[in-house]
């Protein structure tokens, strides 16, 4: 059933993929970047390549995977965009003594095959671990 759409996202999600649309150089892979991010926010219980495309309108499968996969983008400057973004804010703002950890290895899944498997992203920001 297909059901998300970035269309469909409120109006602060394409404020923020415009933020981060330096980090692309083709329009294929803002839209791609859109779809992907879109899926991973939506109400899918699973946030697998082939749900995300089974649930997203005007998106295959195979044009996920060729963006995570093999399109021209840098995942580190993308998450440095991210972090800058997040620098400018007060309550995002990476202070002393913060740490944020991003982890997805919390996130139950189940089987023991699954479409779409590839890399997992862990996002780790540490400043001063010290309790002086």
């Amino acid at each position: 059933m297909k059901e998300t759409t970035p269309a469909a996202m409120p109006p602060c999600f394409e404020k923020w993929c415009q933020r981060l649309d330096e980090a692309f150089t083709h329009k294929a892979q803002k839209r791609g970047f859109r779809y992907y991010l879109g899926g991973l926010l939506g109400e899918s219980e699973r946030k697998n390549l082939s749900q995300i495309a089974s649930n997203t309108i005007g998106v295959e499968y195979h044009q996920l995977h060729h963006f995570l996969t093999q399109a021209p983008w840098s995942d580190s400057h993308l998450n440095e965009l991210r972090l800058d973004i997040m620098g400018q804010c007060s309550q995002t703002r990476i202070s002393p003594g913060f740490s944020l950890i991003v982890d997805d290895s919390g996130h139950r899944k189940s089987g023991n095959f699954t479409d779409g498997v590839g890399r997992n992203f862990f996002i780790k920001v540490r400043t001063d671990w010290s309790l002086d």
